[in-house]
């Protein structure tokens, strides 16, 4: 699949705003003490992918009802669903120059039922030819096996079109409109889940 910049401008994929908020003091303290063991492009990339994925649990699994939307209050609280894992994702690419984008697939449940949007971020690494989607929400349940990769895609779910699932090759440089004013109106996880879209 061919993805495509929503925004033609790179630097576009590089600022800062309220939800990818890079320019944060928390955003940069973390990305600040990631690249000092990490110092080249790719290995910062990968060990941003492996905190936001790892030590920041997706509330669904975890049982927390707060909502996140905002990178820094992702980092924050510690807490967030694959949206606002991705937003953090982003920001902390964001912050050490790294092109970062938000990116999107429709999937449902194994018989087909109960669509949801799910969040992605797609990165550019300096010298590469192409975007590279990485999947930040966190290998639960049993079986999902999402790992960092700029070759071969290694995401948590492939779209199966024979329920209508998709993947949107949208580079959007902020979060979708619709999915911000979810996650930005909810006062609970579960009202969320009411209010998610199911397609964009």
């Amino acid at each position: 699949m061919e993805l495509i910049q929503r925004n033609p401008d790179i630097r576009a994929y590089l600022a800062a705003s309220e939800a990818i908020d890079h320019d944060h003091p928390l955003v940069r303290a973390l990305a600040d003490r990631i690249a000092a063991d990490h110092p080249d492009a790719y290995s910062y990339a990968e060990a941003a992918y492996l905190f936001v994925r790892d030590t920041i649990p997706h509330s669904q699994d975890s049982g927390d009802p707060r909502v996140t939307w905002r990178a820094s209050d992702v980092l924050e609280l510690g807490t967030g669903i694959c949206h606002a894992k991705s937003a953090a994702y982003a920001a902390l690419l964001r912050a050490r120059g790294i092109p970062a984008a938000l990116c999107y697939q429709r999937l449902t449940d194994d018989d087909g039922a109960d669509p949801m949007v799910h969040g992605l971020v797609a990165l550019r690494l300096p010298g590469a030819e192409r975007w590279a989607r990485q999947d930040v929400r966190g290998n639960v349940p049993p079986g999902v096996d999402a790992q960092f990769s700029t070759g071969e895609e290694r995401l948590a779910w492939t779209v199966r079109p024979e329920f209508n699932e998709v993947d949107y090759p949208v580079l959007y440089d902020e979060p979708h409109p619709a999915v911000l004013r979810s996650l930005h109106d909810a006062p609970d996880r579960p009202h969320l889940w009411r209010t998610l879209p199911t397609e964009l």
